[in-house]
C-alpha cells in the first residue's frame, strides 16, 4: 500500500445532498453583504488604514466571500449525489418552527403570556405527535412553571395580554404583574 497520495486524492470531496444549494446561497449572501459595505461602514480619509471603521468589516466580508467562492467551486466540481431537493425540503420544513415562534410572539400581547405559553406548548406537542392526556397535562403544568419562573422569579418584562383587562379588578393586578 502506498502512503503517497496525489493532491487530487488528498482533497477529494464528496458532495452532500443540498451542498450546492447551500454553497450558492451562501456565496450570493456574502456577495450582497460585500456590495453593501460602502453604505454601511464609512472610510475616513484622515486615518491610518487599520483604524478605519470600514477596514475590519471589509476584511471579514472579503474573506467570507473568498471562502464561499471556494466552497461553491468545490461543490460544483464534486461528484453529484442524489437527494438534493429532499435535503432542501428538510431545511424548509425546519422553518415551520420559526413560523410557530412568530405566531407565538404575535399572540402574547393579545392573549397574555400564561395562556399563550400553555397553548403553544400543547399545540407544539400535538404537532410533534404527542396525543396522550398525560403528556398534554404535563405540558400545561410546564407552561405555568415557565411563566412563573420568568415573570415571577426572574422579573423578565413581557407585555401583559390585552385579555387581562377583562378580569375582575381584584385579580387583574396579580395577573398583569406575575402572569
Amino acid at each position: 500500500m502506498s502512503r503517497l497520495k496525489s493532491l487530487q486524492e488528498m482533497f477529494k470531496r464528496y458532495r452532500r445532498p443540498g451542498d450546492i444549494v447551500f454553497a450558492t446561497t451562501f456565496l450570493l449572501m456574502s456577495l450582497f453583504l460585500l456590495s453593501q459595505i460602502e453604505s454601511q461602514s464609512p472610510w475616513r480619509g484622515t486615518r491610518q488604514i487599520f483604524s478605519q471603521p470600514a477596514f475590519w468589516p471589509t476584511v471579514s466580508l472579503a474573506a467570507m466571500t473568498f471562502f464561499a467562492f471556494l466552497h461553491f467551486l468545490s461543490s460544483a466540481w464534486s461528484l453529484r449525489r442524489p437527494g438534493r431537493w429532499q435535503e432542501v425540503w428538510q431545511w424548509v420544513r425546519a422553518l415551520e418552527y420559526a413560523g410557530w415562534f412568530l405566531v407565538y410572539v404575535a399572540v402574547v400581547p393579545r392573549l397574555g403570556y400564561l395562556p399563550t405559553t400553555m397553548l403553544a406548548a400543547v399545540l407544539l406537542a400535538l404537532r410533534a405527535g404527542y396525543r396522550r392526556p398525560r403528556h398534554l397535562v404535563s405540558l400545561l403544568v410546564l407552561g405555568v412553571v415557565i411563566v412563573i419562573t420568568f415573570r415571577g422569579f426572574l422579573q423578565v418584562r413581557i407585555p401583559a395580554g390585552a385579555i387581562y383587562e377583562y378580569l375582575p379588578a381584584s385579580i387583574r393586578v396579580f395577573w398583569l404583574t406575575y402572569l
